[in-house]
């Protein structure tokens, strides 16, 4: 069982937003759930976890040391995640690899258009 109800990331451009995350998202099964309200767009499987939303007070800034991961169903996801995102206006933030963070850890990190960092991560073996 996870540990949040939700994640919430802020965009200043919400159809950008839209394009880049449901790009990034796709490859690890996550889908476009519609509209959250009327603030944004909410992602998920089922239901909506991950908040793509204007924020109610200014403009968004993203948090430097702040990293969203995600979890990947296999290696080859990591890396389509990781295409995907530069294809969709991302910034590389560390291409697709071995993280030394646990054992067969492979991971991607990206900057989304309004530089907020997330990763996907595997933890099979090769």
């Amino acid at each position: 069982m996870g540990i949040f109800t939700h994640i919430c990331l802020g965009s200043n451009d919400l159809e950008r937003s839209a394009r880049f995350f449901d790009a990034v998202l796709a490859p690890l099964g996550i889908v476009n759930l519609g509209p959250f309200l009327d603030q944004g767009v909410g992602y998920g499987r089922r239901v909506p976890e991950l908040l793509i939303l204007r924020p109610l007070q200014g403009p968004a800034t993203c948090g430097n040391g702040a990293t969203l991961g995600l979890k990947a169903p296999d290696r080859r996801a990591v890396d389509d995640f990781h295409r995907a995102g530069l294809a969709a206006g991302g910034e590389d933030a560390g291409p697709p690899g071995p993280r030394g963070a646990v054992p067969h850890a492979y991971g991607a990190y990206l900057l989304d258009p309004d530089g907020n960092k997330i990763c996907a991560y595997c933890f099979d073996p090769p």
